[in-house]
């Protein structure tokens, strides 16, 4: 999980960003192609992942059906047809042993990359923006407690530390461990670059004027120096979201993630690795879909961090 690249690049945005602007940023979006692919194939994974059931219903089979007839038991369980078994009937193919379609796992494997991603993105925003904002404004004995554990933080090798936490913790709910653990490690980087934000909007006039007026120090955080802290959260948040999902997917493929029979991109990569060579769709398609969705997202990101960079949004 390598988050520490875009630190420079939002630190970069500097604390002018959050203000109202001429065009909203989906104008702009709409006139850049590469955008607009990465958000229709977004939109169609995200569809995917809220109508994962009805889809599946549609498609005439489920994540965790098995098709026998669909496999060839006298080869080891390799699927029928050429392709992986792609038919009229199982649309990407099959599992290999168990005859398990692809699609379904697909669909429902979005559902749980997405979902992760996400919430791991809302719960690392909360406290990296609560916690550095914090930090900046009050100074002092705050900034060093809050600064020295994020210093703590991130001095692990953050993957290495997940795996040793995911090994050790009981199967229970594992997308919620997933979204609590990656989310103690990540929430640091944002906090970083909120923490210099703040503590150069806390001397700006506005402020000083809100604080001549009687108004106390959290509306001062909150109503005065959050707002105008919008664009560096917002290009944060976008450049995380696909982070996460290659984290989790990592974590899955390692085997410390999402377990089965939960369908997951990574953990369906990870199943794949010894049918790389008799049916390399078992392989190919989960894959596509994963490179395509955080290559999309950081396309994205990237955009919007340049537009809010020329001033242009948000």
């Amino acid at each position: 999980m390598s988050t520490s690249p875009t630190l420079l690049e939002v630190e970069e945005l500097g604390a002018t960003t959050g203000g109202p602007q001429a065009r909203p940023i989906l104008a702009r979006l709409a006139r850049d192609k590469a955008a607009l692919l990465c958000l229709a194939f977004l939109l169609v994974v995200v569809l995917m992942a809220a109508f994962a059931p009805l889809i599946t219903k549609l498609s005439g089979w489920g994540p965790y059906e098995f098709d026998s007839s669909a496999i060839d038991s006298a080869l080891g369980g390799v699927p029928h047809g050429a392709l992986g078994g792609v038919s009229d009937e199982h649309w990407f193919g099959v599992e290999p042993q168990n005859g398990r379609d692809l699609f379904a796992r697909i669909v429902y494997g979005a559902r749980v990359s997405i979902t992760i991603a996400i919430s791991a993105t809302v719960l690392t925003g909360v406290l990296g923006v609560v916690l550095g904002m914090l930090a900046g404004f009050y100074r002092g004995w705050v900034d060093q407690l809050i600064s020295r554990l994020m210093d703590f933080l991130m001095a692990f090798p953050a993957l290495i530390f997940m795996i040793a936490i995911l090994s050790s913790l009981p199967a229970g709910n594992r997308p919620v461990l997933l979204v609590v653990v990656i989310s103690a490690f990540g929430w640091p980087y944002l906090a970083r670059v909120i923490r210099g934000q703040t503590m150069t909007l806390a001397n700006r006039e506005f402020v000083e004027a809100a604080r001549a007026s009687g108004a106390k120090n959290l509306a001062l955080v909150f109503r005065e120096i959050l707002p105008n802290l919008r664009g560096s959260i917002i290009v944060m948040s976008t450049l995380a979201v696909p982070g996460y999902i290659g984290t989790e997917a990592g974590l899955s493929f390692l085997g410390v993630g999402v377990t089965p029979p939960t369908a997951s991109w990574g953990q369906m990569i990870s199943s794949s690795v010894s049918w790389y060579s008799v049916d390399p769709m078992f392989f190919a398609i989960p894959g596509a879909f994963l490179f395509l969705t955080v290559l999309s997202l950081t396309v994205l990101g990237d955009k919007i961090r340049s537009l809010i960079d020329a001033g242009e949004a948000v």
